[in-house]
């Protein structure tokens, strides 16, 4: 019970307010204010764009990237990295070996094996003279990270900011998060994907507590664009600009793979990450890889995804099976499989753990890779971060990938779809006024 004292006549008497009449009045205040965020919306772009151009045409990437970043830039080298085994022993080798700054941005950091590592690794490098500088979400992160690990960095000299934090009389803020996962280190490595910092990414995918994920190593142009988003998060959050040869040195070729950093963020009228796989949808003619641990495709996703079955493409895509920590995202999209399987396309439940990989590969020469989930909350309302990759080689090694995990998964046919049960049914209908929001 939560309540207080008020003064009577003559004397202090007390009333209390009921926990759940508490709680209700926040429910209706972020309600409010959710409701509220959704008028008056600017008009946003199209996002069904017809096949006028392949992949291979000039025009692609520009019209792909046209509403954040149409340069791409050359002579990047991209190494993928997949699951734990791989991107953490990179990821704090490179913090071992800064010289001169690192800067960390994740949606999740919890406490524990990985996290102490983590924390381990960060405090060294600030306490040898290295700049560390750490942006956290605050409901991603939410109570999973200790207190005294925030503590330990911040004592060792690590700046630590946490976007948004959680504060009852702003609600709103809740719905706005930073889902982006980035590290760049001395301005000259980065690294992005869709893991964050817990234990569950630990293993190989070699059981269903180690969940399957991807990540990539980047050197060359693109890096300066990692830095650049992860600016424009610090710059909210601390209100530093970081300028000089610390964070922004002279970067050299490092490969041959063209390569663009692609980041969203929901304050924008439209979707840049939207637009990228519309445009990328629409362009393809050969084949579409895709896997997304939250495949929510709302009416002009599927209609983009049939048009481009309907002249020849083969389109498979990869999502979470049993093994899902947000059901209720699985309940909605499942409620647009129908239609995808009558047009002809192939969808695969992944089968050993929790699948949370976020690629698309298209005609085996275009990639993408980040934190954007298939789902309005990664399009419209959240902070993504996506490396776009047009390079052969590159893509080619992330097909392979995709089809060494559909050999751990099953086709979900069109038969499974009919057969569902109603209590998946009445679900699915009665999460359609919260799709926005998923």
């Amino acid at each position: 019970m939560l309540g207080r004292r008020a003064r009577g006549p003559g004397k202090l008497r007390r009333y209390r307010i009921p926990v759940e009449t508490y709680l209700i009045v926040l429910a209706l205040a972020f309600a409010l204010s959710v409701a509220i965020s959704l008028l008056d919306q600017p008009k946003e772009v199209s996002y069904q764009p017809r096949h006028t151009f392949s992949v291979r045409d000039p025009a692609f990437m520009p019209s792909a990237h046209a509403l954040a970043n149409p340069s791409p830039l050359k002579g990047n080298r991209v190494e993928l990295l997949e699951n734990g085994d791989q991107f953490f022993p990179a990821m704090l080798g490179a913090i071992n070996e800064a010289r001169e700054t690192v800067n960390l941005e994740t949606y999740i950091f919890w406490s524990g094996t990985i996290a102490s590592r983590f924390r381990d690794a960060l405090a060294a490098a600030a306490r040898r003279g290295v700049e560390v500088r750490i942006v956290l979400d605050a409901v991603g992160t939410g109570v999973k990270l200790a207190e005294n690990d925030v503590s330990a960095m911040r004592e060792a000299g690590c700046v630590v900011e946490f976007f948004h934090k959680v504060r009852p009389w702003m609600l709103d803020t809740l719905n706005h998060r930073t889902h982006r996962r980035l590290l760049v280190v001395d301005g000259r490595i980065g690294f992005t994907g869709s893991s964050a910092i817990a234990d569950v990414w630990l293993g190989n995918a070699d059981s269903p507590d180690h969940w399957r994920d991807t990540q990539v190593r980047v050197e060359g142009p693109a890096v300066a664009e990692l830095q650049s988003a992860f600016q424009e998060t610090w710059g909210e959050v601390h209100g530093e600009a970081l300028s000089g040869d610390r964070f922004y040195p002279r970067l050299e070729s490092s490969g041959t793979a063209q390569a663009q950093v692609l980041s969203s963020t929901g304050r924008a009228t439209s979707s840049a990450t939207k637009l990228l796989y519309a445009v990328s949808i629409a362009a393809a003619s050969e084949r579409i890889l895709l896997a997304n641990s939250y495949f929510v495709p709302d009416r002009e996703a599927v209609q983009l995804f049939s048009e481009a079955a309907k002249r020849g493409v083969d389109i498979r895509i990869l999502v979470p099976g049993k093994f899902n920590d947000v059901p209720m995202t699985k309940a909605a999209g499942k409620s647009g499989f129908g239609d995808l399987l009558k047009a002809g396309i192939k969808i695969y439940e992944y089968r050993p753990t929790m699948m949370h990989s976020k690629t698309m590969v298209v005609d085996g020469l275009f990639a993408t890779i980040g934190s954007t989930n298939f789902d309005n909350r990664s399009f419209r309302l959240n902070e993504e971060l996506n490396l776009t990759v047009y390079d052969s080689d590159f893509a080619q090694r992330l097909e392979r990938s995709f089809w060494e995990d559909l050999k751990r998964s099953r086709p979900y046919t069109l038969s499974d779809w009919e057969r569902r049960p109603w209590k998946q049914r009445i679900a699915e209908w009665a999460l359609v006024p919260l799709r926005s929001q998923l």
